[in-house]
């Protein structure tokens, strides 16, 4: 299903709910691109056969409600840019979420300008390399709790914080570091730490 719907530009309505998605790997880009899209059910969607989700909904700019409660993320490895340029979505819920396999979260909430909180308290990071640029841009988040976050293993952090105007809430007391090879740029314009 990579690049399914990508660029859709006009497209402004779409039901999958009798999509049969059982023996889907790939999911890449699938609506990346999608400008016109305000809703998006996709609670039918089995992903347990999935492994690829990097950039799924990249620029669906106008995206404001989007169910993905059912997702089962457990095969997933690259959830990168999952969600980059999202910037008027204002809730994701992530209860479903396994991602005890993901190596790559950079970008992930690249530009989501309307978040204002986000719950990852049960995301699994120990095989997560690359966090670069993961809330980047995260304009309106002012609070973030990342305690249960493992990143021994992480080794680039660029830009991670990078912009997040009203962030005055950090935790990151876990945070073992010591493979990190690239902090630039980490906290880069988080005036109200």
């Amino acid at each position: 299903m990579e690049y399914m719907f990508y660029k859709c530009k006009k497209l402004k309505k779409i039901n999958l709910s009798s999509f049969n998605t059982n023996n889907v790997i790939d999911m890449n880009h699938m609506f990346s691109g999608y400008e016109s899209l305000k809703n998006l059910d996709l609670s039918s969607f089995n992903t347990k056969n999935v492994t690829e989700m990097s950039f799924m909904f990249f620029r669906c700019s106008n995206l404001i409600n989007l169910n993905i409660s059912s997702f089962n993320t457990k095969n997933v490895t690259n959830m990168k840019g999952m969600f980059y340029l999202c910037k008027n979505i204002e809730k994701l819920d992530f209860f479903s979420f396994d991602t005890k396999n993901v190596k790559d979260m950079s970008g992930m909430f690249f530009d989501c300008s309307s978040l204002t909180n986000i719950n990852l308290s049960n995301f699994i990071t120990n095989n997560v390399k690359d966090m670069s640029g993961m809330f980047c841009t995260c304009k309106n988040i002012k609070s973030i709790n990342l305690s249960s976050f493992n990143v021994e293993n992480v080794n680039n952090m660029k830009s991670m914080f990078d912009c997040c105007y009203q962030l005055n809430n950090l935790i990151i007391s876990s945070f073992n570091t010591k493979n990190v090879t690239n902090m630039s740029r980490m906290f880069w314009a988080c005036h109200k730490l």
